[in-house]
């Protein structure tokens, strides 16, 4: 029997938690499917190389590429096509907001079934109220398990439609390199202890979370501090205290190398917590409050349990404190062992499973196309609110420009698209992350998959783009 081809959609997200368990997906669903990872988040670029996954980066609408009724049509013309060359009978998607264009996709593709990946631990925004109707337009939903469960009193807690899983996780005790072969491929030294911290940058207030935390790594006798990024501001000022030998080091999958690490300081992003408590890594966190995952809800969890150690996010002292408590091995050593009490995370491992039999079982029953257009009129609501309020702060903005003009502010070129099918991280992220307009096909894609590609293209930016046979890279 020929492989399935199965399609993982995610949307891009605050940090890599929708990307990461796609991978984990896609990874256990490598010895009996095809699967495709698409994606909005630009981390999407780390993927294919070093995977040996087909991908594909679709721009997301805060690119503002094109207008967002564009943006939603051209979202379901991109997913269809993929479907469409591929022969795929299943998609899922993991995001907080099934967008209209994947639900009407799934919708204008009579064999398609759609798979709401759904994580737990939802704050109480506004996504809340329509979490009722958009459940309705799936053909079925999975919520991948959290280690703080327990703590979850928001919105998904009470619901049963998701089928649960366990937890869903890059680490894999049996695949993850042990502690020297880690530090090998790091280029760190073997005997100086290491620690990794991953909270990054950007806002002033993370900005001085990551100050308040490398401070409390001040005085540990030969450390190694090791960050996935430069730590320093928008205007290029250092965020770390003097007296820290700071190395910056890209690996991708980190989790892979996490036996390296004798400690962490981690946001308490749901693939942070699912990575470094599986490898044992004693780790501080310090939540990050913004969007839809209730960040603060797990750190209290893992500190409540006695897994790991949580910093107070809106005191910058206690941050300090309680990071410096990593520098005692006996809190290290309590840490590391408790974590061994923690279940594997299969999870992946599972929702492929899940995705695979849905592949090659009967079509699907669908919910209504009235359920559809319900869907839709609910987001043009919520869009005129948001849209209420965004004028009133866009006023205030621009009155704020006026008096503080900022200097640089980068506009994506109307020029035509670039094309390609560029598989490294090295080709990838500069296109995703550049002001031009970027159009990515997945590898070996047919002429007539690239034909409506272009006219897809066209039809969004509302102009001509290339020739055709400029397209291959």
């Amino acid at each position: 029997m020929e492989k399935p081809t199965i399609i993982l959609a995610t949307s891009n997200g605050v940090g890599m938690g929708h990307l990461a368990r796609a991978s984990a997906i896609a990874l256990a669903l490598k010895e009996y499917a095809n699967p495709i990872i698409v994606s909005m988040a630009s981390g999407i670029a780390e993927i294919p190389e070093f995977m040996g996954i087909r991908c594909e980066y679709i721009p997301g609408r805060d690119r503002m590429w094109m207008t967002r009724e564009n943006w939603d049509e051209y979202l379901r013309d991109r997913l269809l096509a993929l479907v469409d060359e591929t022969g795929a009978r299943v998609m899922s998607f993991d995001g907080v907001v099934p967008y209209p264009g994947v639900i009407a996709a799934k919708f204008s593709h009579p064999k398609l079934a759609l798979v709401w990946v759904r994580r737990g631990l939802w704050q109480k925004k506004p996504q809340r109220f329509v979490l009722g109707l958009q459940s309705q337009m799936m053909d079925y939903i999975v919520e991948p398990g959290d280690f703080a469960r327990a703590y979850d009193f928001g919105p998904t807690a009470g619901r049963s439609e998701a089928r649960l899983t366990s937890s869903v996780s890059l680490f894999q005790k049996d695949t993850a390199l042990s502690r020297d072969d880690a530090r090998t491929v790091l280029g760190l030294d073997l005997s100086r202890p290491a620690v990794l911290v991953q909270l990054g940058t950007g806002d002033s207030d993370v900005n001085e979370k990551v100050t308040a935390a490398l401070s409390g790594l001040l005085g540990w006798k030969d450390l190694q501090v090791i960050l996935t990024k430069q730590p320093v501001d928008k205007d290029g000022k250092s965020l770390a205290p003097d007296g820290l030998d700071i190395r910056v080091v890209r690996h991708f999958p980190l989790a892979r190398v996490l036996r390296a690490f004798d400690a962490a300081i981690c946001a308490t992003g749901y693939n942070g917590v699912h990575e470094l408590l599986p490898a044992a890594v004693p780790t501080v966190f310090v939540s990050n409050i913004r969007g839809t995952d209730d960040q603060e809800a797990r750190a209290q969890w893992c500190h409540d349990m006695g897994f790991a150690l949580r910093a107070n996010q809106a005191d910058l002292s206690d941050i300090t404190a309680t990071v410096t408590k990593l520098q005692d091995s006996a809190v290290r050593d309590r840490l590391h062992t408790k974590c061994a009490e923690l279940p594997d995370p299969t999870g992946g491992a599972e929702i492929a499973k899940i995705l695979y039999e849905l592949a090659v079982q009967e079509d699907p029953i669908r919910p209504s196309w009235l359920r559809y257009k319900q869907l839709l009129a609910q987001d043009h609501i919520n869009r005129g609110m948001r849209h209420v309020v965004y004028m009133g702060l866009r006023r205030l903005s621009l009155i704020y420009r006026l008096i503080n003009p900022h200097m640089g502010v980068e506009v994506t070129r109307e020029e035509p698209p670039v094309w390609g099918s560029q598989n490294t991280a090295k080709e990838l992220h500069p296109l995703i992350k550049g002001p031009r307009r970027f159009e990515h096909l997945i590898t070996d894609a047919s002429d007539s998959y690239i034909r409506r590609r272009h006219e897809i293209a066209e039809k969004a930016y509302g102009e001509h783009v290339e020739n055709i046979n400029s397209t291959r890279t």
